[in-house]
C-alpha cells in the first residue's frame, strides 16, 4: 500500500483552526504521527489543529496512544498541514492567490486489490450517503456547509437541552438514523472511519444553540479522534459562552486488561442515545443528563464477531482471515479483533461470546448474572444475513434464558454497523424499570425500532398446532393384496429417487441452486419414514393425500409444493371409484391444479413436461376396454422422451426461466425425475403381474 497526496486548490486554510488531519482514516492517522518525534507532533497541533494554548495538554493526551507501525519518517509538509508523502524530497508550494486543500488518498498499487463499491466517487462517498438520507426524510436538515445533519424542527427545542453526536461514516443507520424527537438533534459525520473535522462540530453546537436551546451535550465513542475534535470543539464552543458538556461512551468488552486508551465506544453507544433523548425531552438539565447516562454506560458491554473484515471504499480489506477462522472482538472501524477462534456453530460462538462478556476476570464485563435483568441488541455489523442473524438472536436468547438472566427487551436488527463486515455484536445492559420506561419513551428517529414494551422472557412463544381433521375409516393396516401392491410401489420410488440424488442435483447445477436430487430425497426418507408405520394402503385417495402432506411438510422448495398440489388434486376423483378411468380422471385433475398455481405449461422446460406427455397417453385408459400395463408402458416412453427433450427448450417458468437458454444444454431435473417415478411404477406392476 502506499500513501499518497491528492492535491485540489480550493482555497488557502487559516493558518491555525480545525484542521483536516482527523477527516484520514484513525489507523493512518496513528501510521503518519507514531515516527515523529513530540516537537514536531506539538508544531502539527499548534499550525494545524488548536491554538497553542490547548496543543501542549492534546499532545500529552494523543501520543502514548499512538504505535509505531513503522511507516518511513521522511516527508514533507504540503500548505501547512500534515499530509505526508512517504519518501518524497519534494516541498510543495503555497499558493498566495489561490488556496489550497490538501486530501489523502490511499491507492493500491493494483486496481484488483480494492473493493467494489456502489459509490459516484470514494472523495464524495460520505457527502452523498448523508445527502441522500436526508432527501428521504423531512425531517432532517443538511448544515449548510458542513457535513451535520439536524432536526428540521430545530427551533421547537428552545429551553431544552440539545444533542450532537457523530463520528465517521460507514456505521449507517449511525449516526444520522438516531436523528428525532426523543433521541439525538443532530449529527457530525465524518469520512469513511475518520472522525468529523473540529469546524464542523463547532458549526453544530453553533447551529443549535443560536436555536435556544438550554445547553449541548456531545454524546461521543471512544476513539482518540473522536475525543480529541470532539473536545477541542467543546472547549472553543465554552470559550464562546455555549454550555457544552461531553459524555465519552465506551463499551466494549474484548479487553481482559483495560487498555490506557480505555473501552471502544460500540452498538452500546445507540442505547445512550435514547436514553439521554428521553431525558432531554422530558427537560431534564444538562449535567443531570451526562450524570445519568454515564452510570447507564457503566453497566453496559458489547462484544463482536465477524467472518471476514470490511474495506473502506477505495482500498483493499482491513484484515485477511482464514476460511475456517472468526475474529473475535473487533471494533467498528475495520480493525481486527483479540484474538481469533475456529468456525463453530452459532450456537458455541454465541457461547463464547456470553462467556467472554460476563467473566468477572475480565476487566471490561458486564456484571450479569442469574437474576439479572438486561436489554439485548443483536447487531448486524453490516454484512450478515437477516437467516444468521435471526439463528444469532435464538441462541442468545436461550443461552442468557438459560443462565437464568431475564431478558426485559430485546433488539434484532442492523443499529451500528461497519460499512459491509459480515459480523454480529451482542449488546447486554442491566435495566430496571426506571431505566426500561426511558427505553420505551416514544421517538421519531427513523432507525430505532418498534420495540414491544413488554418482557421477552417469560412470554408463552408456541402456539398449540391446529387439529386435523378425522381420517376417513378405511381398511385394516396391511390387508388386501391391493396394499401390498402399493406398498411396493412406494417403496421402488424411495430407493429410484434416493439412487438419483447426486445426478438430479447435478442436472439442476445448471439451472438452480442444485439441490433437486436433495429435495427428492427427503421426499423419499419421508415416505419410508411413514410405511415403517405400517400404514393402510388399500384406498388410493387416501394414500395421494397422505403423501401430498408428507411432500409439502418434508420435501420443501417449489418441487415439494407441485407435487403437494398435484397429488391433492388427484385425489379427489378417486375417492368416488378406482378403475382405469378414474385413474385417467385423477392425472388430469393433478395437471389442471399444478398449471393453474405453477403457471407452467407443456413445452416450458418444467416436470409438467414429463407429466404432461404421461397424462395424453392415460387418456386411453377412458375408453372401454383397455388394459393397464400397454397404455403405462407407452406413458412411461411418453414421460422419458419428453424429460430428454427439455434439453432443447428455452425454459419459460421456474427458475431456469431467468438462465440463458445458451447455459442449458442437459435435461430438466424434475422433468427427469419424473420420467423415473414413471418408470419405477411400470416395473413393479410388470413384476406382480409376472
Amino acid at each position: 500500500m502506499r500513501a499518497t497526496v491528492r492535491v485540489r486548490r480550493r482555497g488557502r486554510p487559516p493558518a491555525s483552526g480545525p484542521g483536516r488531519f482527523f477527516d484520514a482514516p484513525r489507523a493512518l492517522r496513528a501510521r503518519l504521527l507514531a515516527p515523529l518525534p513530540q516537537s514536531a507532533l506539538f508544531s502539527f497541533l499548534r499550525v494545524c489543529l488548536l491554538p497553542s494554548s490547548l496543543a501542549p495538554g492534546v499532545l500529552r493526551a494523543v501520543f502514548p496512544l499512538l504505535e509505531p507501525e513503522g511507516l518511513r519518517r521522511t516527508g514533507k509538509r504540503c500548505c501547512r498541514c500534515l499530509y505526508l508523502r512517504p519518501g518524497s524530497t519534494q516541498e510543495w508550494p503555497v499558493c498566495s492567490s489561490s488556496e489550497q486543500k490538501c486530501e489523502l488518498s490511499l491507492f493500491q498499487n493494483s486496481s484488483t486489490m480494492t473493493s467494489k463499491k456502489l459509490v459516484n466517487s470514494v472523495e464524495e462517498c460520505a457527502n452523498e450517503a448523508l445527502a441522500g438520507v436526508v432527501a428521504c426524510n423531512p425531517n432532517l436538515q443538511l448544515l449548510q456547509g458542513y457535513r451535520v445533519a439536524l432536526r428540521s424542527d430545530l427551533d421547537s427545542l428552545k429551553g431544552r437541552v440539545a444533542l450532537l453526536s457523530g463520528g465517521g461514516s460507514g456505521h449507517e443507520p449511525a449516526h444520522v438514523g438516531y436523528i428525532g424527537k426523543g433521541m439525538l438533534t443532530g449529527v457530525i459525520a465524518g469520512s469513511v472511519f475518520a472522525s468529523p473535522a473540529v469546524g464542523s462540530i463547532l458549526a453544530a453546537i453553533r447551529a443549535v444553540a443560536q436555536a435556544g436551546t438550554a445547553g449541548t451535550l456531545l454524546i461521543v465513542k471512544n476513539y482518540t479522534g473522536d475525543r480529541l475534535n470532539f473536545g477541542v470543539a467543546m472547549e472553543q464552543a465554552k470559550a464562546e459562552g455555549i454550555p457544552v458538556e461531553m459524555v465519552v461512551i465506551g463499551d466494549d468488552s474484548a479487553f481482559t486488561v483495560l487498555k490506557k486508551a480505555g473501552r471502544r465506544g460500540l452498538c452500546g453507544t445507540v442505547l445512550i442515545h435514547k436514553v439521554a433523548g428521553a431525558l432531554a425531552e422530558e427537560g431534564v438539565g444538562l449535567e443531570e443528563i451526562a450524570k445519568r447516562v454515564n452510570e447507564v454506560a457503566k453497566a453496559m458491554g458489547t462484544l463482536g464477531v465477524s467472518l471476514s473484515s470490511c474495506s473502506v471504499p477505495g482500498s483493499k480489506p482491513t484484515f485477511e482471515l482464514a476460511a475456517d477462522e472468526i475474529e473475535v472482538g473487533l471494533g467498528i472501524h475495520g480493525e481486527a479483533g483479540v484474538h481469533r477462534v475456529k468456525m463453530a456453530p452459532a450456537d458455541k460462538i454465541v457461547t463464547l461470546m456470553l462467556d467472554h462478556m460476563t467473566n468477572t476476570s475480565n476487566v471490561s464485563h458486564v456484571p450479569v448474572q442469574s437474576g439479572s435483568s438486561v436489554m439485548l441488541i443483536v447487531n448486524n455489523l453490516g454484512g450478515l444475513s437477516f437467516l444468521e442473524l435471526g439463528i444469532i438472536a435464538d441462541a442468545a436468547v436461550r443461552l442468557l434464558e438459560g443462565r437464568g438472566v431475564k431478558i426485559a427487551r430485546a433488539m434484532v436488527g442492523t443499529f451500528m454497523s461497519a460499512l459491509e463486515m459480515p459480523g454480529v455484536s451482542l449488546t447486554l445492559l442491566l435495566v430496571d424499570e426506571p431505566l426500561l420506561k426511558l427505553i420505551d419513551a416514544e421517538t421519531t428517529a427513523a432507525a430505532w425500532p418498534h420495540v414491544a414494551k413488554v418482557p421477552v422472557t417469560g412470554r408463552k412463544r408456541i402456539r398449540a398446532a391446529p387439529t386435523e381433521p378425522p381420517e376417513a375409516p378405511h381398511t385394516t393396516a396391511g390387508e388386501g393384496a391391493a396394499s401390498k401392491q402399493m406398498k411396493l410401489v412406494l417403496e421402488r420410488i424411495c430407493t429410484t429417487l434416493l439412487g438419483l440424488e447426486e445426478h438430479l442435483n447435478a442436472l439442476d447445477r445448471a439451472a438452480g441452486d442444485g439441490d433437486c436430487g436433495v429435495t427428492h430425497s427427503r421426499a423419499a426418507k419421508a415416505i419410508q419414514g411413514w410405511l415403517k408405520e405400517d400404514p393402510a394402503l388399500a384406498n388410493p385417495a387416501q394414500v395421494l393425500s397422505k403423501v401430498s402432506v408428507l411432500l409439502l411438510e418434508k420435501m420443501g422448495g417449489s418441487s415439494g409444493a407441485l407435487y403437494g398440489l398435484f397429488l391433492t388434486a388427484a385425489a379427489q376423483p378417486l375417492k368416488a371409484k378406482t378403475d382405469l378411468s378414474a385413474w385417467s380422471a385423477a392425472m388430469d385433475a393433478g395437471l389442471e391444479a399444478m398449471q393453474r398455481y405453477g403457471k407452467a405449461a407443456p413445452g416450458d422446460r418444467t416436470m409438467l413436461d414429463s407429466l404432461w406427455a404421461a397424462g395424453q397417453e392415460f387418456q386411453a385408459w377412458k375408453s372401454p376396454g383397455t388394459s393397464l400395463l400397454p397404455v403405462l408402458t407407452k406413458a412411461v416412453k411418453s414421460a422419458e422422451a419428453a424429460a430428454e427433450a427439455t434439453k432443447n427448450m428455452e425454459a419459460g417458468a421456474g427458475r431456469a426461466s431467468y438462465i440463458s437458454s445458451a447455459r442449458l444444454d442437459q435435461p430438466d431435473p424434475g422433468a427427469v425425475a419424473v420420467a423415473a417415478v414413471f418408470r419405477a411404477i411400470l416395473e413393479v406392476l410388470q413384476i406382480q403381474k409376472a
